[in-house]
C-alpha cells in the first residue's frame, strides 16, 4: 500500500489507537469544520525511491528514531466539502511540558489538500497535540486538541 493510500485511510477513518508501529488518529467537530487527525511513525514513510514527494516534504524525512508525521485533513460538516487553503500549525508536548510548535505544511494525497509536518515524540506519552487552524473565510481561528498515547 503507498504511504498516501495509508494517509487517506487514516484520514478519512478516525481509526482507534492500536500498536506503536501502527497509525493512529482522531477526529473532532469544532463549529462547522470536521477535523481529522493521522499520526504515522516516521518510519512507515521511509522507504521510497529517490525523488520521490515524500523524500523531500516537510525539509526532508527525520531518520531519528521516536520521530512521527502528523497529519490534519479538513471538512466542512454541512457539505462534506474538504476545506482546503488553510493555514494549520501544531504543538506536541508531553502533558506538562512545553513541547514544540511547527506549521503544518499543505500536501497533496490522492489529488486532495491536508497538512502534516514530522514531530519528536519519544516514550509513550501521552502527548498533547494542539491545532491552531485559520481558514480564509473566518475571523476566528479554531482551536482543538488531541491527545495520543503510543501502545
Amino acid at each position: 500500500m503507498s504511504v498516501g493510500v495509508a494517509l487517506g485511510l487514516i484520514l478519512l477513518s478516525g481509526l482507534a489507537h492500536t500498536a506503536m508501529a501502527a497509525p493512529s488518529g482522531d477526529s473532532r467537530v469544532v463549529g462547522d469544520v470536521q477535523i481529522y487527525m493521522g499520526i504515522l511513525p516516521a518510519e512507515l514513510v521511509r522507504g521510497h525511491p529517490q525523488g520521490h514527494t515524500e523524500n523531500s516534504m516537510h525539509g526532508g524525512q527525520p531518520m531519528a528514531r521516536g520521530q512521527f508525521h502528523i497529519v490534519v485533513a479538513l471538512f466542512d460538516v454541512r457539505s462534506g466539502r474538504r476545506l482546503t487553503g488553510a493555514d494549520v500549525s501544531a504543538r506536541v508536548s508531553e502533558i506538562g511540558l512545553a513541547g514544540s510548535q511547527k506549521n503544518l505544511n499543505p500536501m497533496e494525497i490522492a489529488g486532495t489538500e491536508s497538512y502534516g509536518n514530522y514531530f519528536e515524540m519519544q516514550g509513550n506519552g501521552p502527548f498533547r497535540i494542539s491545532l491552531t487552524i485559520r481558514l480564509r473565510d473566518r475571523a476566528q481561528d479554531i482551536k482543538v486538541e488531541f491527545e495520543e498515547q503510543h501502545q
